[in-house]
């Protein structure tokens, strides 16, 4: 069993659209997540639980790791609440991952290994699927097995309240007015920003978000590819980096993506279409000062971690206004 894999050491090379991700099993049923949201896998000792009163079936408490005590969710509850209680696996254990600057552990039944694929790989969850079942961000075939890639941010955004609060709200802020007589939201309508976000339920909040700010000339796609294809396509439009800055101002994409990921999607902007003025924020939960310089490496103008929406409209602000 794997422990304490130090994160330096699962970093990939920036911009290679490759990804590592953990192999674990829910029944028969195989699972994945991306590696870089894994801390450690630890045995599941039942003792160190701490039941919560009142809350989901699927969150089975406090796990105590390190002297820390953790959220612990039951992934097989979660995803199959109407499977009947039986017999479970004789050796659980427990994912400790850390992404949206918090570390929440997952009881599993079993893992199996680590797999190093490519984003083009991944297959996006088919739309009539995705509506109804979002909690899976697409799946990949290693060998024989189907790997289903489980969407953990939207598990959290599903059981935590103040996680569902900031997707739903809305930027309240001060208006103030620019020389030009323009108010904040005035300033912000002129904007166009196109956005890369496989969530549907964070792409449809940040949407919500910015819209209600004042940015409304948004434009968003469910992966890094088909935004690059709409950028190629604009790029092929107009005759210079200046003319293509009158029709998009700014980038924003997340960095997990089916197809391409965001860290390629940064890289390709700046040395295949040679665009180097245009602004792209980086919006991830996988965002830690060594992800942060990742960014920075394939070009990004800045990056800021999920879910920190009003900051994220304060960066568009300072690069745009």
């Amino acid at each position: 069993m794997m422990e304490d894999r130090p994160s330096q050491e699962i970093l990939l090379e920036s911009g290679t659209n490759e990804m590592e991700i953990l192999e674990f099993y829910l029944g028969e049923q195989s699972f994945g997540i991306n590696v870089q949201k894994l801390r450690e896998i630890i045995q599941y000792e039942p003792e160190k639980t701490t039941t919560l009163p009142q809350s989901e079936p699927s969150v089975l408490g406090t796990y105590l790791v390190r002297g820390q005590s953790i959220s612990l969710i039951d992934l097989n509850k979660h995803l199959n609440p109407q499977q009947p209680d039986g017999e479970g696996p004789e050796r659980p254990v427990v994912l400790v991952c850390q992404f949206n600057r918090k570390v929440t552990g997952f009881l599993v039944d079993d893992v199996n290994q680590i797999h190093r694929v490519s984003w083009e790989d991944v297959r996006p969850m088919a739309p009539f699927i995705d509506k109804f079942r979002p909690r899976f961000t697409g799946s990949i075939n290693v060998g024989s097995k189907e790997i289903l890639l489980v969407d953990l941010e939207h598990i959290l955004t599903e059981l935590d309240p103040e996680l569902s609060k900031v997707f739903a709200g809305s930027a309240v802020e001060k208006q103030d007015t620019s020389a030009e007589g323009l108010s904040k939201t005035e300033r912000r309508q002129k904007i166009k920003v196109m956005m890369a976000e496989d969530s549907s339920i964070i792409r449809t909040g940040i949407q919500r978000v910015l819209t209600n700010a004042g940015y409304t000339q948004l434009t968003t796609f469910v992966d890094g590819d088909d935004c690059y294809q709409a950028l190629k396509k604009l790029h092929e439009q107009v005759d210079s980096e200046e003319e293509f800055l009158q029709q998009l101002n700014m980038l924003i994409t997340d960095i997990e993506m089916p197809q391409m990921d965001g860290l390629t999607l940064c890289r390709k902007v700046r040395e295949e279409l040679g665009l180097k003025n245009l602004k792209i924020i980086m919006f991830s939960s996988l965002i830690t000062d060594q992800m942060a310089a990742k960014c920075t490496s394939v070009g990004a103008s800045g990056s800021i971690s999920k879910p920190q929406i009003p900051e994220l409209v304060e960066m568009i602000d300072g690069f745009c206004l």
